[in-house]
């Protein structure tokens, strides 16, 4: 007797309904499996000291080569803190971190796809110029009105995060009616507008630890699977966060194997993109689950 009500190609149909191609500068980027991105912190500040390079572009060489090796799809840059209560930095500074690195990272590894983490418009801008291929904007285009406009003139993906207020005081900004449902019209707005301004490819990103509770991101994340009616593809941020690490009592250093666990849901729930810090970790997770629904 077969048990199995649904078959592997409508689960697939499901997860992943049409295969959706991000074209940036010359360069193609097929979403036909889940991918990694692996993340790149050129600051001082960022909450996991283990993803913390500063300048030293040796090391983020090193670690790009490793990221790369182990499978990454995309390295994404950052050059400004996003954590709760993090510091201020002005543009130049932060232009003076990532431009480096990416030179450094297109020089090394002419192949690989950099995105620029940034809410600047013209940081987003240089990065572009200077061989970074995806702007990754936490703020949506909320902290600088130039952002949705300059993104659509430089002709590539835009990822857009969905968050209140700013890092300094987005924790203060955690009270919703309905969090889904808030976020959902959030995402809609954005897309219109990033559609206006000609962009072509938006990736959402729930955002979670950003203006949210502990309790509402597991319930965002349990409910994932509601944003694919939005029909954009949906990136998933969550390495070693503190809603891994207070839940499990333990640190962010310590938060790897839950960060494993919660990346395994993401997918099933319907993330087409995972942003880590362990890439080797979650390209095993990855292989997994296409496993299970392959």
């Amino acid at each position: 007797m077969n048990t199995n009500s649904h078959s592997t190609s409508e689960i697939e149909d499901k997860l992943f309904p049409s295969k959706i191609t991000l074209r940036s500068t010359g360069k193609l980027l097929l979403l036909d499996k889940p991918m990694v991105m692996g993340i790149l912190n050129v600051t001082p500040d960022s909450f996991y000291e283990g993803s913390r390079l500063l300048s030293d572009n040796s090391k983020v060489l090193k670690l790009s080569e490793k990221m790369l090796l182990e499978g990454a799809d995309i390295l994404d840059i950052g050059g400004y803190s996003s954590r709760p209560g993090a510091d201020e930095v002005s543009e130049e500074e932060e232009l003076e971190r990532v431009i480096p690195a990416i030179n450094k990272i297109q020089a090394e590894f002419p192949k690989a796809i950099i995105s620029i983490d940034t809410f600047r418009a013209k940081v987003a801008k240089e990065a572009i110029l200077n061989g970074a291929a995806i702007v990754n904007d936490i703020s949506a285009g909320s902290l600088d009105s130039e952002m949705i406009s300059t993104v659509g003139k430089l002709n590539v993906p835009y990822i857009a995060m969905h968050m209140k207020g700013n890092p300094k005081v987005m924790q203060t900004l955690t009270e919703y009616d309905d969090v889904i449902l808030e976020m959902m019209k959030y995402f809609s707005e954005k897309l219109n507008e990033c559609k206006k301004a000609g962009i072509k490819d938006v990736i959402i990103d729930p955002g979670f630890g950003f203006a949210k509770t502990v309790e509402q991101n597991y319930w965002i994340l349990k409910n994932l699977s509601y944003f694919k009616t939005i029909q954009a593809p949906i990136l998933v941020g969550v390495s070693r966060k503190s809603m891994i690490y207070k839940k499990l009592e333990t640190t962010a250093e310590n938060a790897l194997n839950g960060t494993t666990a919660l990346n395994m849901v993401a997918l099933i729930n319907g993330a087409n993109i995972l942003r880590v810090h362990d890439v080797k970790e979650a390209i095993e997770t990855v292989k997994l689950y296409k496993q299970l629904y392959s």
